[in-house]
């Protein structure tokens, strides 16, 4: 089953939200929306969930509209918004039938669903008892409940504590080996985790569309970060001639050395400390930019 996304244009009044926004997701992938608040991942998932209509493009599952194919979508609100007096079970049981799902049905799936995101027991408890993390598991059960082939979740995490966004993030992990997600954050680090492709946005507009693995290779850089003992930074003098070396930063004790090739040079680097006596405390790699570096690269720089 495919999703695509097609040259999709959504205005405010004169703003444009999004702006010829396209891209397809596969099933079986984690596929994370990423970028700064104000960037139009909300109003994108939203139109994906057939909650906002496009004033350009279309979004089509398996080549149909999305409005006729609703019943394979799930979609999680960044703030799930419950009946506070329900319990557990009367939320599920409501919210089921309202996406057409038979009373004799929920009540077989709905014991499995709570046990599933972790809320077994909880049935039969008031939803305004439930803590931030409690909530938005039972959002994510309500999104499974009509079995999708597709979840969509707005910010899942980014109102919780840490305790319940710890909670969250296991159960995603668990959900993503059998469900299709498309996960919209502005924490990186949270993308990082669960993820595998990412799409970076930026005032309405991809800027970015690619694996971590992919976007890793594509900013790494051969720099290697060497410590020395303090009577050694003579040797940095040395280091910054070397014709091999394109750059060396002091940062303490430490020097982070960026080499025209690191496979070629490193090794004629370490034979240079060697014969200029310098005491090597840690020699390492240091060629990864994190995704938050990459991120700030992209989304300030571009």
């Amino acid at each position: 089953m495919k999703l695509e996304i097609k040259n999709v244009t959504k205005k405010f009044k004169e703003k444009k939200a999004v702006s010829q926004f396209s891209m397809v997701l596969e099933i079986g992938q984690c596929v994370g929306l990423i970028g700064p608040n104000g960037a139009g991942k909300s109003t994108l998932i939203k139109i994906i969930a057939d909650i906002l209509h496009t004033d350009e493009g279309e979004v089509l599952l398996e080549g149909k509209n999305i409005s006729k194919m609703k019943r394979e979508i799930g979609y999680l609100p960044q703030y799930p918004n419950f009946y506070e007096w329900m319990t557990a079970k009367e939320t599920l049981l409501f919210m089921g039938q309202l996406s057409g799902i038979s009373k004799k049905e929920l009540i077989k799936e709905i014991p499995i669903m709570l046990a599933k995101v972790g809320l077994s027991g909880e049935e039969n408890e008031k939803v305004r008892t439930f803590s931030g993390g409690m909530k938005q598991r039972l959002g994510i059960a309500q999104a499974l409940l009509h079995k999708p082939a597709f979840i969509v979740m707005d910010e899942p995490v980014s109102a919780l504590d840490p305790i319940g966004r710890r909670e969250v993030l296991n159960l995603i992990q668990e959900i993503k080996k059998e469900t299709t997600i498309l996960l919209s954050t502005h924490i990186l680090s949270d993308a990082e985790e669960i993820c595998e492709r990412f799409v970076i946005i930026k005032n309405g507009l991809k800027i970015e569309d690619t694996t971590m693995i992919d976007l890793i290779s594509r900013n790494s850089k051969p720099v290697v970060c060497v410590e020395i003992t303090p009577n050694d930074k003579f040797w940095i003098d040395i280091v910054k001639v070397l014709p091999y070396v394109k750059s060396a930063e002091t940062i303490g004790n430490k020097v982070k050395i960026t080499l025209d090739d690191i496979a070629e040079h490193k090794n004629k680097l370490i034979q240079n400390a060697l014969e200029n006596n310098v005491d090597i405390i840690r020699f390492e790699m240091d060629n990864n930019e994190t995704l938050e570096e990459i991120f700030l690269k992209l989304v300030v720089g571009a």
